[in-house]
């Protein structure tokens, strides 16, 4: 047996291993087995804390026994295999662990919040109707769209519907605006933001006449796009904008930032990676909690700018959408410079000095040449940071105050506050559905850079 099919045997075993302890750990409590065993005098005579621990270990001896046959009658019947199969197999069977695990700890997960997202609220435990309990029949006859039209869920669609529609819109237009208004190929950054701008105007413009006519001509289009309770579709439209300026700022700072990596000395370059990924050593939550000393009324900054004259009172900085600014950009940069250095480590400095011997100044060589190559990293960069942003709670909830609403905070208010389970579950559905589209695309993008290196 070959190393590729004894590593593929490896991965599911591991992958049985994991997904039983989970299970088992999950539907069969501690507390029962503690209760199940307690009689024993071999588990009493060892004391509280021992006993768990004991307990634990006798819970991953019966695992062990219980998945040995199962890995033996998969082994067994993978060696009475033709020998041309089982390279086929193993490949098959490497292909088939990642999915089977996306599965068991993504799809049933979301399969039970998506339930929730369809019952109703109810004084219970769990806090919602219909449940399993009622018979399967009679909790899917209960399920309806209640919450959804609740919150709006409509006119998110019609949203990402347009913005989708202004992209396409986009990619149509910006060809014919980029012929009308410049007519060489190798046009400045001035006149390519012109372009850009006057592009995304049109499609903007035309997605809104568009929609605009549909509603008129669709009565029920608008009864579609109503909304009840505007909290929820503000939370997405703040979460969106927070995270679009938040990814804005990470790359304008992030970029001058990774190009110096890039141009720096060979020596000095593994010195400032380390830099740069030097705060991942602290726990997230305490780089949170340090900024509300700096940026607080009494804080060092604004004690900073006292002592040396620039303002004559405190500042208002905590609690406010600049605070969780200056939290998301200090917290997702690395995510911004990494991709970005990567990309322009691997750039041919020589095609820069091509450029500047041609009569290109610095800029249009960095513009014509640097801007370009360094393109994939941007893209990465801006999905990294993009995408966990705009379902963020805890930098909203420290740094931000009650105008910095985000879908992550309500989200948390909803389900600990509220109790409104099956409110919560469809605005974290609708959440995720939005955040699938710049994954897809950032999945396209990395897809398309392995294409292109070989």
């Amino acid at each position: 047996m070959n190393s590729r099919v004894t590593g593929s045997f490896i991965i599911l075993g591991t992958f049985v291993f994991l997904t039983g302890i989970f299970y088992l750990e999950t539907f069969i409590p501690l507390e029962q087995w503690s209760d199940s065993v307690s009689e024993y005098w071999l588990f009493n005579m060892l004391g509280d804390g021992w006993n768990d621990i004991t307990i634990w270990w006798f819970k991953f001896i019966v695992l062990f026994a219980i998945n040995l046959p199962l890995l033996a009658i998969n082994l067994f019947i993978f060696k009475s295999l033709p020998h041309d199969l089982k390279p086929i197999v193993s490949r098959h069977l490497m292909i088939f662990t990642p999915y089977a695990w996306l599965t068991v700890f993504f799809l049933v997960p979301f399969g039970i919040v998506l339930k929730i997202s369809f019952s109703d609220i109810a004084l219970a435990i769990p806090p919602y109707v219909p449940t399993l309990k009622d018979g399967f029949w009679t909790m899917v006859s209960g399920l309806d769209l209640e919450n959804y039209a609740f919150i709006g869920a409509g006119a998110v669609f019609a949203g990402i519907v347009m913005l989708l529609a202004a992209i396409v819109m986009y990619r149509f237009v910006y060809p014919w605006v980029r012929s009308a208004i410049v007519s060489d190929d190798n046009v400045g950054a001035l006149a390519s933001t012109v372009v850009a701008g006057s592009a995304l105007a049109v499609s903007v413009v035309c997605t809104a006449s568009l929609a605009g006519l549909l509603g008129l001509v669709f009565p029920l289009l608008r009864a579609f796009v109503e909304v009840p309770d505007f909290l929820y579709v503000a939370a997405y439209l703040s979460s969106f904008k927070i995270a679009v300026i938040s990814t804005f700022l990470t790359l304008l700072i992030g970029y001058p930032i990774a190009y110096s990596m890039a141009r720096a000395a060979e020596h000095w370059r593994p010195l400032l990676l380390m830099l740069v990924i030097l705060p991942f050593w602290t726990s997230f939550l305490i780089r949170v909690y340090a900024w509300i000393g700096i940026l607080s009324t009494e804080g060092y900054l604004n004690q900073f700018l006292l002592s040396t004259g620039l303002i004559v009172e405190p500042l208002t900085i905590l609690n406010t959408n600049v605070a969780v600014y200056i939290g998301i950009v200090y917290t997702y940069l690395p995510f911004m410079v990494l991709p970005i250095y990567a990309a322009l480590d691997k750039m041919d400095d020589s095609l820069v000095e091509a450029a500047e011997d041609l009569g290109c100044s610095t800029f249009s060589a960095f513009w014509l040449i640097t801007a370009p190559l360094s393109k994939p990293g941007v893209i990465a960069g801006c999905f990294l940071v993009f995408i966990p942003t705009l379902g963020e709670f805890v930098i909203p909830s420290l740094l931000g105050g009650s105008n910095s609403i985000m879908i992550g905070k309500v989200l948390w208010e909803e389900f600990f506050n509220n109790r409104d389970w099956p409110v919560a579950s469809s605005v974290a559905v609708i959440l995720l559905l939005i955040l699938i589209i710049p994954i897809v695309l950032f999945q396209r993008n990395e897809q398309k850079q392995r294409e292109i290196n070989g």
